[in-house]
């Protein structure tokens, strides 16, 4: 019986995804020698995290060709933007102003940032005041 697809990938199940959205279509070796750069693992537990993967739909395989070869199911927006719509509801109690104002207290934020964190916020009010 297959599983169910899970809400979110692990840490592990994370590492493998950066891999795959920075390299593009990959086999189990390549992801396997990537994955090696940042920590030891052997090469028949990448091949199961990625049979897991592919059982949660985190990640797709071409069987039309040898070796097989992986990709994302989604892109990294996709992933984050759900990750974090679960975060603002378990962590903050769905609250965004909670969840912004913890990111900006917790870590200096560089003034690059903030000029973009202010356009992304006029463009939000502009779009709520056309609305």
């Amino acid at each position: 019986m297959s599983r169910p697809p899970a809400s979110e990938p692990t840490e592990v199940e994370l590492q493998i995804l950066r891999i795959l959205w920075e390299r593009g279509p990959s086999t189990a070796r390549q992801v396997h020698e990537a994955l090696q750069a940042m920590k030891s693992t052997n090469y028949s537990t990448t091949v199961k995290m990625l049979g897991v993967m592919l059982e949660k739909q985190l990640v797709a395989r071409d069987d039309s060709v040898r070796p097989q070869v992986f990709q994302a199911a989604h892109t990294r927006p996709v992933v984050q933007r759900k990750m974090l719509r679960r975060m603002v509801d378990t962590v903050y109690g769905g609250s965004l102003k909670a969840l912004v104002l913890q990111a900006l207290s917790s870590k200096e934020a560089e003034s690059e940032d903030l000029t973009e964190i202010r356009a992304l916020i006029e463009d939000l009010e502009a779009k709520e005041g056309n609305a």
